[in-house]
């Protein structure tokens, strides 16, 4: 519900829609670089004008609106920014409050080691860690779902210690990934999945054969 989401936030944050209005996180998992990304890549490569994953996503979320031809469907894209620069919507937050993944942050932590420190929050997925991506929200603004339950996000790293760890690594060390096998993982991103996202994104129209 959007209600969740707009309870723990700020006014300016939040979204403008009735509480009980229903929303939907949509997340990308391992699999996508080859099971959407390439073939779409394949299939579009003349229209790529601006980052291949945002058109990929894009594309296929309009695919999706496509489906609902009787609703009202609305789609915020984890990019998308307010003239004031802010974001949209906080993917993190989003994924927390639907409970796709737990929103590590400096205040799950009880003795802080950081003093003066900025520290940011990561998501980490019960299933991937943190080889995943929130990519947009869904919503649509006619379904009310007045007695929708809300889901807890899995709690995977749970103790004190891990949980320094994994903010340590996000802040301070995220380059080398580490971070996102700071629980067991089931899948993770291939290497060709792996070097793509390290590349500065104005070279990465070279790595997949298409040119700027």
């Amino acid at each position: 519900k959007v209600g969740w989401y707009n309870a723990i936030l700020q006014p300016a944050f939040r979204l403008p829609y009735p509480d009980d209005t229903l929303a939907f996180v949509v997340l990308s998992t391992p699999s996508m670089f080859d099971k959407a990304l390439k073939p779409f890549v394949n299939k579009e490569r003349l229209k790529i004008i601006r980052d291949p994953v945002d058109q990929c996503v894009s594309h296929h979320l309009s695919r999706v609106k496509e489906k609902f031809p009787d609703q009202k469907v609305d789609v915020i894209f984890d990019y998308e920014i307010l003239p004031s620069r802010k974001p949209k919507f906080l993917a993190q937050t989003a994924a927390h409050v639907a409970g796709a993944a737990y929103y590590y942050q400096r205040k799950d932590v009880k003795l802080d080691p950081w003093g003066k420190k900025k520290i940011y929050g990561v998501c980490i997925h019960p299933k991937y860690g943190g080889w995943f991506a929130i990519r947009g929200l869904l919503l649509f603004p006619d379904i009310q779902v007045l007695f929708l339950e809300q889901s807890a996000p899995v709690d995977c790293v749970s103790t004190e210690e891990k949980r320094i760890e994994l903010l340590e690594q996000f802040n301070f060390h995220w380059q080398d990934g580490r971070y996102r096998d700071i629980i067991e993982v089931k899948e993770r991103y291939s290497e060709e999945q792996k070097a793509y996202f390290a590349t500065p994104p104005a070279e990465r129209f070279r790595l997949l054969g298409l040119t700027q």
